[in-house]
């Protein structure tokens, strides 16, 4: 176990952190480029998965960061949405969108593991411990 002082030690803030660029990168190349709407939807989904969890993490109880949790993931189910959209409207290859679809749903399995074990602690938020 390790103890966790900062939101940036924690390890599911650096994949939505990597999520979020992989994101970016995705969306602006191709076709998705033109799409403005399309575009800055997913980016601002993507976005708020990390900042919600950074969001959570500051404010020092369990309560509240679990309920920021849950706005993480569920910014991982709109990524989700738009992203087969983006695929439907072949601005992503089948490849690009398994890659990134893996990594949501990874994510988002993570983020519900964390809710779980903070749910169940009798510890209070000072340091986060993590497994």
């Amino acid at each position: 176990m390790k103890t966790v002082k900062r939101f940036e030690d924690l390890e599911i803030w650096q994949e939505a952190k990597a999520l979020a660029v992989i994101i970016y990168r995705a969306t602006n190349k191709g076709k998705f480029v033109k799409d403005f709407g399309l575009k800055d939807q997913i980016q601002r989904a993507a976005v708020s998965i990390a900042s919600n969890i950074a969001e959570g993490f500051e404010r020092k109880t369990n309560k509240d960061f679990i309920k920021f949790l849950y706005y993480a993931k569920g910014s991982t189910g709109e990524v989700r949405t738009q992203l087969h959209i983006a695929r439907d409207l072949e601005y992503l290859s089948d490849e690009d969108f398994n890659e990134i679809v893996i990594k949501t749903d990874l994510l988002s399995a993570k983020i519900g593991k964390l809710i779980s074990y903070l749910a169940h602690s009798t510890l209070k938020q000072a340091n986060t411990t993590t497994r």
